[in-house]
């Protein structure tokens, strides 16, 4: 097939977009660069060992999205472009709800306009909200966010199911992840979050490569093993297979839209990623207990049934190789991407 990725510049894009090609997939990205660096894409080529068609601008001008679409014939797109962190959303979520929102109509129109009827939505685990029973489960419902950016992910998957249902012959896969951490086994490409990381994992490994001083834990007096939160971590090579499998099974789906999780199903508390951190690549992290962060849940994780029966995916990766990946890279790329 011949795949649109949408934000194939960011950390799981690119992962993405390095798998399509090795499965045989002729890949065209289109990118902003507003969260991440034309230099990931150059990466990826060189993992490839060929050219990758790249576009940069924003997804949210209908006339470029619909102008890409009449010069190419694409078979699929694969949807990751959008704003992300949880906390800058809350401070501007009028950017958000325009971003992620103006972004999905510009590529739901060009692609009914051009008869694309294959599309994979970058979800979330925040659309499950506060009160899901865990391991939370895609027949959930009613679906809900506390803040703007969750928000989006379930306004979009609305307004792209709503879509699926009213187009004959369109089928979308939804997939709704938890944690995404590691790298890339080469070193070559990873997380390079702009500004100060919102998520544990490059946190953790900007202060073992010394840019930063040391990590904050939110809160260790939860119900929890160790007091601390528990989450479901994914590596993101795994994700990245997620994606693929389920752009290659859509098509013999029964129904036009149907929601995965993509995770482990297993949780995993702050000190022991920070452990196993230290395991797996010798390097103490230190961090101090700090107040519980508002919002945080004590536990969150998938149940991802669904997932293995549905479309033969299941992780391979453990803690120690997110650990590992992860330091592979930062080490190699201390200041992130080139430019």
């Amino acid at each position: 097939m011949h795949v649109l990725v949408a934000g194939g510049a960011g950390f799981i894009g690119s992962h993405t977009v390095v798998q399509l090609k090795q499965a045989g997939h002729d890949v065209t990205v289109v990118d902003d660069f507003d969260n991440s660096k034309a230099s990931a894409v150059a990466r990826v080529e060189q993992l490839v060992g060929g050219h990758i068609p790249l576009h940069a601008f924003d997804l949210c001008d209908p006339d470029k999205t619909e102008a890409l679409f009449a010069a190419e014939r694409f078979d699929a797109v694969i949807h990751f472009a959008g704003h992300k962190a949880v906390g800058e959303s809350v401070e501007k979520p009028l950017q958000y709800y325009r971003n992620n929102l103006d972004s999905t109509f510009s590529l739901l129109r060009a692609m009914a306009t051009h008869g694309v009827h294959r599309l994979v939505f970058s979800s979330s685990a925040t659309v499950y909200g506060d009160e899901s029973p865990q391991p939370s489960q895609e027949d959930y419902r009613p679906l809900q966010s506390s803040n703007p950016y969750g928000w989006t992910k379930v306004m979009n998957e609305q307004i792209i199911g709503d879509v699926a249902r009213a187009t004959p012959g369109m089928r979308v896969a939804l997939l709704r992840y938890f944690n995404p951490v590691g790298a890339h086994p080469s070193g070559t490409i990873g997380e390079d979050p702009q500004g100060i990381p919102n998520n544990l994992m490059p946190f953790i490994s900007q202060v073992a490569v010394g840019r930063r001083e040391k990590l904050t834990v939110f809160g260790d007096d939860y119900d929890t093993a160790d007091g601390t939160c528990e989450r479901d971590y994914i590596h993101v090579e795994d994700l990245a297979a997620g994606h693929l499998a389920a752009l290659e099974h859509i098509a013999a789906m029964a129904e036009p839209v149907r929601a995965f999780n993509l995770g482990t199903g297993v949780p995993t508390s702050v000190l022991a990623m920070i452990n196993a951190f230290r395991t797996a690549t010798g390097v103490e992290i230190p961090y101090e207990v700090g107040p519980r962060r508002a919002g945080d849940l004590p536990v969150t994780y998938a149940d991802p049934t669904r997932a293995l029966h549905e479309l033969g995916w299941r992780t391979t990766k453990s803690i120690e190789d997110m650990c590992a990946d992860t330091w592979r890279w930062q080490s190699a790329n201390p200041q992130g991407f080139p430019g």
